[in-house]
Protein backbone atom coordinates (compact mmCIF):
# COMPACT_ATOMS: atom_id res chain seq x y z
CA UNK A 1 0.00 0.00 0.00
CA UNK A 2 1.23 3.47 -0.68
CA UNK A 3 1.93 5.85 1.94
CA UNK A 4 -1.08 8.39 2.01
CA UNK A 5 -0.06 12.24 1.78
CA UNK A 6 -1.97 15.46 3.03
CA UNK A 7 -4.17 15.76 -0.15
CA UNK A 8 -5.60 12.08 0.59
CA UNK A 9 -6.52 12.60 4.07
CA UNK A 10 -8.39 15.35 3.21
CA UNK A 11 -10.32 13.79 0.64
CA UNK A 12 -10.98 10.73 2.97
CA UNK A 13 -11.95 12.98 5.79
CA UNK A 14 -14.33 14.40 4.01
CA UNK A 15 -15.67 11.01 2.66
CA UNK A 16 -16.01 10.27 5.83
CA UNK A 17 -18.16 13.81 6.90
CA UNK A 18 -20.42 13.31 3.30
CA UNK A 19 -19.79 9.44 2.21
CA UNK A 20 -22.58 10.82 -0.69
CA UNK A 21 -20.31 13.43 -2.08
CA UNK A 22 -19.93 13.34 -5.32
CA UNK A 23 -16.92 14.18 -7.12
CA UNK A 24 -17.75 17.34 -8.17
CA UNK A 25 -18.86 17.91 -4.64
CA UNK A 26 -15.72 16.48 -3.13
CA UNK A 27 -13.72 18.44 -5.65
CA UNK A 28 -15.40 22.07 -4.56
CA UNK A 29 -15.45 21.63 -0.91
CA UNK A 30 -11.38 20.59 -1.26
CA UNK A 31 -10.90 23.15 -3.86
CA UNK A 32 -9.26 20.53 -6.31
CA UNK A 33 -9.60 20.02 -9.77
CA UNK A 34 -12.60 16.93 -10.39
CA UNK A 35 -9.93 14.97 -12.61
CA UNK A 36 -7.44 15.06 -9.17
CA UNK A 37 -10.07 14.01 -7.34
CA UNK A 38 -11.13 11.26 -9.44
CA UNK A 39 -7.99 9.93 -9.77
CA UNK A 40 -6.86 10.16 -6.30
CA UNK A 41 -10.26 8.18 -5.66
CA UNK A 42 -9.13 5.86 -8.08
CA UNK A 43 -5.55 5.34 -6.11
CA UNK A 44 -7.55 5.09 -3.11
CA UNK A 45 -9.22 2.09 -4.20
CA UNK A 46 -6.22 0.56 -5.87
CA UNK A 47 -4.35 0.81 -3.33
CA UNK A 48 -7.31 -0.60 -0.77
CA UNK A 49 -7.49 2.20 0.99
CA UNK A 50 -11.27 2.55 1.18
CA UNK A 51 -12.78 -0.53 2.70
CA UNK A 52 -15.79 -1.82 1.00
CA UNK A 53 -19.04 -0.25 1.77
CA UNK A 54 -21.11 -3.41 3.53
CA UNK A 55 -18.83 -2.13 6.65
CA UNK A 56 -21.53 1.10 7.19
CA UNK A 57 -24.46 -1.91 7.05
CA UNK A 58 -25.78 -2.55 10.45
CA UNK A 59 -26.83 -5.86 10.85
CA UNK A 60 -29.58 -5.22 13.67
CA UNK A 61 -32.24 -3.97 11.15
CA UNK A 62 -31.42 -7.36 9.45
CA UNK A 63 -32.79 -9.30 12.45
CA UNK A 64 -29.31 -9.92 14.06
CA UNK A 65 -29.22 -8.00 17.49
CA UNK A 66 -26.64 -10.25 19.53
CA UNK A 67 -22.89 -9.60 18.51
CA UNK A 68 -20.15 -11.87 20.04
CA UNK A 69 -16.85 -12.59 20.09
CA UNK A 70 -15.37 -16.00 19.62
CA UNK A 71 -11.80 -16.34 20.82
CA UNK A 72 -10.72 -19.84 18.81
CA UNK A 73 -7.70 -22.13 19.62
CA UNK A 74 -6.67 -24.04 16.93
CA UNK A 75 -3.91 -26.23 14.90
CA UNK A 76 -1.93 -23.71 13.31
CA UNK A 77 -0.75 -26.31 10.36
CA UNK A 78 -4.76 -25.92 9.20
CA UNK A 79 -5.23 -22.02 9.62
CA UNK A 80 -5.74 -21.83 6.00
CA UNK A 81 -8.67 -24.04 5.87
CA UNK A 82 -10.12 -23.20 9.00
CA UNK A 83 -10.43 -19.75 7.83
CA UNK A 84 -11.78 -21.01 4.04
CA UNK A 85 -14.23 -22.77 6.51
CA UNK A 86 -15.07 -20.28 9.09
CA UNK A 87 -15.40 -17.97 5.63
CA UNK A 88 -18.31 -19.68 4.80
CA UNK A 89 -20.69 -19.17 8.02
CA UNK A 90 -22.68 -16.14 7.30
CA UNK A 91 -22.94 -14.98 10.74
CA UNK A 92 -19.36 -14.50 11.30
CA UNK A 93 -18.94 -10.92 10.17
CA UNK A 94 -15.09 -10.20 10.71
CA UNK A 95 -12.16 -12.51 11.59
CA UNK A 96 -8.91 -11.66 12.98
CA UNK A 97 -5.74 -13.44 13.27
CA UNK A 98 -4.21 -12.87 16.55
CA UNK A 99 -0.56 -13.15 18.64
CA UNK A 100 -1.15 -13.92 22.11
CA UNK A 101 -3.20 -16.93 23.68
CA UNK A 102 -5.92 -17.15 20.78
CA UNK A 103 -5.34 -17.98 17.19
CA UNK A 104 -8.21 -16.25 15.94
CA UNK A 105 -10.88 -13.48 17.13
CA UNK A 106 -14.41 -13.66 14.94
CA UNK A 107 -17.12 -10.99 15.44
CA UNK A 108 -20.41 -12.83 14.74
CA UNK A 109 -24.07 -11.93 14.71
CA UNK A 110 -27.04 -14.12 15.78
CA UNK A 111 -30.56 -13.39 16.32
CA UNK A 112 -30.52 -15.12 20.07
CA UNK A 113 -28.68 -16.79 22.50
CA UNK A 114 -30.19 -20.73 20.98
CA UNK A 115 -28.60 -18.71 17.62
CA UNK A 116 -25.28 -17.74 18.90
CA UNK A 117 -25.23 -21.83 20.24
CA UNK A 118 -26.03 -22.91 17.23
CA UNK A 119 -23.05 -20.73 15.28
CA UNK A 120 -20.84 -21.85 17.84
CA UNK A 121 -21.36 -25.43 17.02
CA UNK A 122 -20.84 -24.80 13.56
CA UNK A 123 -17.19 -22.89 14.55
CA UNK A 124 -15.89 -25.79 16.53
CA UNK A 125 -17.40 -28.39 14.30
CA UNK A 126 -14.71 -26.96 12.02
CA UNK A 127 -11.50 -29.67 11.65
CA UNK A 128 -8.62 -28.09 13.22
CA UNK A 129 -10.19 -25.93 15.72
CA UNK A 130 -9.47 -27.05 19.56
CA UNK A 131 -10.98 -24.85 21.51
CA UNK A 132 -13.62 -21.73 21.81
CA UNK A 133 -14.32 -18.68 24.22
CA UNK A 134 -17.35 -16.79 23.83
CA UNK A 135 -17.95 -13.45 25.38
CA UNK A 136 -21.17 -10.97 24.23
CA UNK A 137 -20.65 -7.87 23.96
CA UNK A 138 -23.01 -5.23 26.07
CA UNK A 139 -22.80 -2.25 23.86
CA UNK A 140 -20.51 -0.41 20.73
CA UNK A 141 -18.59 2.40 23.22
CA UNK A 142 -16.40 3.23 20.35
CA UNK A 143 -17.74 2.62 16.95
CA UNK A 144 -15.28 1.92 14.35
CA UNK A 145 -14.00 5.57 12.96
CA UNK A 146 -10.98 6.79 11.34
CA UNK A 147 -12.17 10.69 12.08
CA UNK A 148 -9.30 11.28 14.36
CA UNK A 149 -6.87 9.79 12.32
CA UNK A 150 -7.53 11.80 9.48
CA UNK A 151 -7.48 14.99 11.48
CA UNK A 152 -4.16 14.37 12.73
CA UNK A 153 -3.27 13.49 8.92
CA UNK A 154 -0.62 11.16 7.60
CA UNK A 155 2.26 10.34 9.45
CA UNK A 156 5.93 9.39 7.89
CA UNK A 157 6.66 5.38 7.74
CA UNK A 158 8.85 4.18 10.36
Amino acid sequence: MRHLDETDARLLLALTEDPRGTVVALAERLELSRNTVQARLAQLEGANALLPLDRRVNPVPLGYPLTAFISIHLQQQKLAAVVRELAEIPEIIQAHGLSGPADLLLTVVCVDAADLFRVNGEVLACDGIERAETSLSMGELIPFRMRPLLERGPVAPA
